[in-house]
């Protein structure tokens, strides 16, 4: 393995500037932005410290080579050119899956054959052996093949970086930790903020909030597919995790509310913040949003339902002016909301002071910030 290697986190539309400024502060070299993904170098301590600390990045992959791939026999080349056997060893799992698009090799599965029996080859020869067991730690192998270049990845994290482990139920409709995780960003909640979710649902967002202020780690109670890998020292994570731990803001003054006129949001929110550690800090309770009051300074940070998800647009939009009317949304109280509909602010009653454009799921939404007069 070398001293640094380049990596890739995939991330949000909209969120590239955010996952830039997470990736400086853990002291990333060589940072590339770009539509949906940021490119940096750094070597083993920081892919560890990426996986743990990254709050708006899906995964952090290692990228092995990038080459042009207009035939088969080129993508079995390029491959095979690859140091493999820096990273995967001799009993170790390398499964392989990607996609192609825009790109003369379509077919996925056929690349997925072939850049399997080129990952084989390499690693036939390295370690002079004709069959490979495949029964150690798992080093999934992914592809990319856009406009007929093909970049090889191995993904560090397994299972996808939006999975804290505190959120094993969630509601209909819930939104992504790592979006959630964004938006307080964007919302600018620090130390001693006190934030507010009118629509909590299963308390993502009132969560991730609760992590942003007090400098928690999102990762700090699950573990990553490199943890297993013999090429990168066990001592390597143990740093990265006292690191995180020590770098806990257990004297932040934070404090949120949260509420839902659903009882069961209700019930699901306190199980889920109890498991996130953060009970101590969030208050939750059902309450309608048309009683709902504010207090000055407080930050407001909410993803309504709308009619894609759980009403139809009719009511949708009735619950904007509802909201319009309850909350001031300005700078002394800053309010902050995700919304799939064009004329959010029509119905809300005021023009945002800054819009965002951002992807809940599939669905184009937009951040509509409101914090000046």
């Amino acid at each position: 393995m070398q001293n640094t290697f380049q990596m890739c986190c995939p991330c949000h539309f909209g969120l590239e500037h955010t996952l830039h400024f997470e990736l400086k502060k853990l002291g990333a070299e060589q940072i590339q932005v770009q539509d949906g993904r940021i490119l940096f170098r750094g070597n083993a301590l920081l892919l560890a410290k990426a996986n743990l600390c990254l709050s708006t990045a899906e995964r952090v992959l290692i990228q092995l080579g990038s080459f042009p791939a207009y035939t088969f026999e080129e993508l079995f080349q390029g491959m095979k050119k690859l140091p493999l056997e820096e990273w995967i060893g001799k009993d170790d799992a390398f499964p392989v899956k990607g996609h192609a698009l825009d790109s003369k090799l379509h077919s996925v599965p056929d690349c997925q054959s072939i850049l399997k029996k080129a990952a084989v080859e390499r690693l036939r020869q390295h370690y002079h052996t004709s069959w490979f067991a495949e029964s150690g730690a798992v080093h999934q192998i992914q592809f990319s093949i856009r406009k007929n270049i093909a970049t090889i990845y191995l993904d560090s994290s397994g299972v996808g970086l939006h999975k804290r482990g505190y959120r094993r139920n969630a509601n209909a409709a819930p939104i992504k930790e790592t979006l959630a995780a964004g938006i307080v960003d964007l919302a600018r909640v620090k130390q001693d903020s006190v934030v507010c979710d009118p629509f909590c649902g299963s308390g993502t967002l009132l969560i991730e909030a609760a992590f942003k202020a007090m400098h928690i780690a999102p990762g700090l109670h699950r573990h990553f597919a490199a943890e297993r890998w013999g090429c990168i020292p066990a001592t390597v994570w143990a740093d990265a995790r006292a690191e995180a731990i020590a770098a806990i803001r257990r004297d932040a003054t934070f404090e949120a509310y949260g509420f839902d006129c659903d009882p069961e949001a209700i019930r699901l929110s306190e199980e889920n913040i109890r498991k996130a550690g953060v009970k101590a800090r969030i208050q939750v309770m059902q309450r309608d949003i048309v009683d709902f009051t504010t207090v000055p300074e407080q930050i407001i940070v909410c993803n309504p339902p709308y009619g894609e998800r759980l009403l139809d647009i009719q009511a949708a939009e009735s619950l904007y002016k509802i909201m319009g009317s309850v909350f001031p949304a300005n700078k002394q109280y800053p309010c902050y909301i995700i919304s799939p509909d064009a004329n959010f602010e029509t119905f809300f009653g005021k023009p945002a002071t800054k819009r965002r454009k951002l992807y809940n799921g599939m669905i184009p939404c937009q951040l509509f910030s409101y914090y000046g007069e």
